[in-house]
């Protein structure tokens, strides 16, 4: 029987891990459909390199330092309960590359490439991981004196917090330090468009991400007893808010209305078990509109050349979803109770200033040593030539 459980658990947090790692896809052609046509190769490459190299910085360093666990045993070791354990660092590695996947958008059309690589091995290696430790593993006690002083531990359920909101903040320190796109706002205030090369690829992109989030959050109960069903329609209820608001603010403008769901759902996925279905509707709105206004803002009025708004989009979302927690999770307002408010700002805030302060390090040091960015005469031409010696489409066809 207790083989069965483990198999069962297996298979389930393998389904999960699956599907997260599906969205990285999700990720790739959402960058590939917003950046401009001589970007589009650069995009999809950037994505599965990082995806690469956040295999090896999770797996050597990044998972013990989180959980201290490593994976030096022998096979026969590693094979004990159905391999679960090696299934779950499977799982939660997706997570982790997710934060070099959100930067990725933010820094697109600009970027070199080897010390963006660089950055993602520091990064989920040693950053993502010691706040991830502290939140979902108890390190230095803080969940616990967060417990004795309030009643309740800091809750992120499938990372609001720990992913999402980490990704986009320590994005910000990068797109800062990287600057804007040449050409993109002019010396006398004016901007200059930068509309996405396809539309289609973008769309497809957030609906990638969109199917593969209900993994995403449910798979996050990580067994299969602990499954619930409330997780899947909480999502879907935050999912159709963002959508929603978007659409409405963004004047239907398609880029944000692709990007509404996403922005609910990384605002729920803290408090997708506990919340009230209508808590969830009411977060994910408040998502979408946030990221809207706070998109238009970066771009536009303080000229921070974002290039997938995945600061609004995942840093901002993403605190929202963290604090909103603490509300809609109680249950004065129908949700399963268990949270606290200020546990859930505390921790945000914490979470903010590990990324600002591992941002500004990494990338700042980068910069100094080998620089971020492509020169003018590289970036004119465009990542795809410059990089990788190819367009997405040749000029011409050959006519043998």
């Amino acid at each position: 029987m207790e083989t069965y459980k483990w198999s069962s658990d297996t298979l389930f947090i393998l389904l999960g891990a699956v599907m997260v790692l599906a969205m990285h896809a999700g990720f790739a052609f959402l960058e590939l459909g917003t950046v401009r046509k001589k970007n589009q190769v650069n995009a999809l490459v950037k994505i599965l390199s990082d995806f690469a190299i956040s295999t090896i910085a999770y797996f050597f360093i990044g998972y013990s330092v989180a959980y201290g666990v490593n994976f030096f045993s022998g096979a026969e070791t590693l094979m004990q309960k159905s391999g679960y354990e090696l299934t779950k660092f499977f799982f939660l590695l997706t997570f982790a590359a997710a934060v070099p996947a959100i930067i990725s958008g933010g820094i697109a059309e600009r970027a070199k490439f080897n010390p963006q690589l660089a950055a993602t091995f520091l990064l989920v290696g040693l950053v993502y991981p010691f706040f991830e430790g502290i939140a979902w593993n108890q390190h230095f006690g803080i969940q616990a004196g967060l417990k004795a002083a309030f009643g309740a531990e800091f809750h992120d359920f499938a990372g609001s917090v720990v992913v999402h909101a980490m990704g986009g903040w320590v994005a910000l320190p990068a797109v800062l330090l990287l600057g804007a796109r040449r050409g993109r706002y002019g010396n006398d205030g004016q901007i200059s468009a930068h509309p996405p090369s396809s539309i289609p690829f973008l769309a497809l992109g957030a609906w990638v991400l969109t199917v593969g989030w209900f993994g995403f959050n449910v798979m996050s109960a990580q067994t299969l007893e602990k499954i619930s069903g409330l997780v899947a329609i909480n999502s879907l209820m935050a999912m159709a808010g963002g959508t929603l608001a978007a659409l409405w603010l963004g004047r239907n403008d398609p880029g944000f209305v692709h990007n509404g769901p996403l922005a609910g759902l990384v605002a729920v996925c803290a408090g997708s078990d506990v919340m009230h279905p209508i808590g969830a509707l009411m977060v994910g709105a408040g998502a979408g509109a946030l990221f809207v206004i706070m998109f238009t803002l970066t771009q536009n009025r303080w000229k921070i050349d974002d290039v997938l708004g995945v600061w609004p989009l995942h840093g901002l979302c993403g605190a929202w979803g963290g604090i909103a927690a603490g509300i809609f999770g109680l249950k004065a307002l129908g949700g399963a109770g268990g949270v606290a408010f200020l546990p859930q700002l505390l921790m945000t805030g914490m979470a903010i200033l590990i990324a600002l302060g591992g941002g500004f390090a990494i990338y700042g040091v980068l910069k100094i040593v080998v620089g971020l960015r492509l020169d003018p005469e590289q970036e004119f031409n465009g990542a795809d030539l410059t990089i990788h010696k190819i367009t997405a489409t040749p000029e011409r066809e050959s006519n043998w």
